[in-house]
């Protein structure tokens, strides 16, 4: 019985979601859903990202949060219209919560929306919220570890960021081996080495999305 209900609950959040991709898909509306442990530096990307996109891109952001809405003030400090999702108990964003919430962005005026989801490695990979493209980050000082201990997160993603990459050098962190895991569970995946503090890989990942971008809304 319970994993009756478990499935009945991801079917439901799929439907949801092609819900949501079909309007964005409409509306040509790139949506990228940040996923990564707490600390690991999901607002710091998303800041880095609309400050060199902002001028091509009309820009939204939803941050999903248990409470409060500091990583929100941030964003809304960069003069980007920001929805504060706080999910109280739940460990992750499911898609009816977005449905709900991009109401509250004008879609004929935004090109991009960015999603910080909720800090957490596992339950996020499991729903599918009508994203564009999935985006994981691991940060350096979590350990190269990650991608072993959390295969889903690493299977699902599109993008695998290995962030604070300015530190690897004062870690024991392999970033060939978080690669090469990563690339056994999907070959597909790309993965980056960046560093918000001193820009270090940033741009290559900026050129990455932008071909992304562009062809849903060129497309469109």
């Amino acid at each position: 019985m319970k994993i009756k209900v478990v499935r009945q609950v991801l079917e439901w959040n799929e439907d949801c979601s092609n819900d949501i991709k079909e309007l964005l898909n409409q509306k040509g509306v790139y949506m990228i859903n940040v996923m990564g442990s707490p600390g690991a530096g999901k607002t710091s990307l998303i800041v880095e990202l609309i400050n060199r996109l902002k001028d091509q891109y009309s820009i939204g952001v939803i941050e999903g949060d248990i409470a409060g809405q500091i990583d929100a003030e941030k964003i809304d400090a960069l003069g980007i219209p920001v929805v504060q999702l706080n999910i109280a108990g739940a460990c992750h964003i499911e898609a009816l919560s977005i449905k709900n919430i991009i109401q509250y962005f004008n879609l004929d005026e935004i090109d991009l929306i960015f999603i910080e989801n909720v800090g957490n490695l596992v339950c996020p990979a499991e729903f599918d919220v009508g994203e564009d493209l999935k985006v994981a980050i691991l940060s350096v000082p979590e350990g190269d570890d990650k991608p072993e201990k959390y295969p889903s997160m690493f299977t699902i993603t599109d993008t695998v960021i290995i962030g604070k990459y300015d530190m690897v050098e004062h870690f024991e962190f392999d970033d060939n081996k978080v690669e090469m895991v990563t690339n056994s569970y999907n070959p597909n995946t790309e993965v980056f080495r960046i560093s918000t503090r001193t820009g270090e890989g940033v741009e290559k990942l900026v050129q990455y999305m932008k071909k992304t971008i562009d062809f849903k809304i060129n497309k469109h």
